[in-house]
C-alpha cells in the first residue's frame, strides 16, 4: 500500500512541475490550473508576501503545492544549516537560503525528478549559491547524523505513509 501512495504521489508532483514549466498555470493539483490561487480561501491563499515573491522565479511560486509558508514561522539564524523535507520547486528552500547567509546552507529534499529539475532551474534564476537539491524520499534522508539545525516542511510529511520513519529520520539528522 506505501510503495502504491509514494507512486501516486511521485506521479501527480511530477505533472504539477511539468505544467509549470510549459507554462499552463500553477502547479495546484485541483480540478483546474486556478483552482488553488482563486483567492476564496483565506487560509491558504496569499501564504507568502509581494517582497518574498518578488525575490524569486515565478516558476518558485508557481510551483508550490503546500498548505502553509513554513518559513514565516521558522526563526532561521544566518550560519544555520535547514532541510525542506519536500521541497517541490524549491520556494522555500530558496527563501530559507536567504535568511541562513552568510554562512548557512538549504537542503532541499524531493523525490520527483521533474520538481528536481524545476528546483535547480529556479536556484540558477534566483542566483542563490548555498542551496543543494537532494534527491530522495523523506523517510530515508541522505544527510549525515546530525547535520541539520532546523527542518521544515510544507504538508508533504501528511504524505508517507510511514511517518514514525519520517520522524525519526528528522531526529537523526
Amino acid at each position: 500500500m506505501s510503495g502504491n501512495i509514494k507512486e501516486i504521489v511521485q506521479e501527480k508532483y511530477g505533472q504539477a512541475a511539468l505544467r509549470v514549466v510549459s507554462g499552463q498555470g500553477n502547479a495546484c493539483c485541483g480540478s483546474s490550473p486556478s483552482s488553488c490561487s482563486s483567492g476564496a480561501d483565506p487560509i491558504t491563499s496569499e501564504l507568502y508576501d509581494e517582497l518574498q515573491k518578488s525575490e524569486l522565479p515565478e516558476a518558485a511560486v508557481l510551483a508550490s503545492l503546500g498548505c502553509g509558508n513554513p518559513t514565516a514561522l521558522a526563526e532561521l539564524k544566518p550560519g544555520e544549516v535547514v532541510l525542506d523535507l519536500g521541497s517541490g520547486g524549491g520556494i522555500d528552500v530558496l527563501l530559507s537560503a536567504r535568511r541562513v547567509s552568510p554562512g548557512g546552507k538549504a537542503y532541499g529534499l524531493d523525490m520527483t525528478d521533474e520538481m528536481l529539475a524545476l528546483a535547480n532551474e529556479n536556484k540558477r534564476q534566483a542566483g542563490v549559491e548555498n542551496v543543494e537539491f537532494l534527491k530522495g524520499e523523506i523517510e530515508h534522508i541522505p544527510l549525515p547524523d546530525s547535520s541539520v539545525d532546523v527542518i521544515i516542511s510544507n504538508c508533504v510529511i501528511n504524505l508517507s505513509a510511514d511517518k514514525d520513519k519520517v520522524l525519526a529520520e528528522a531526529f537523526r539528522v
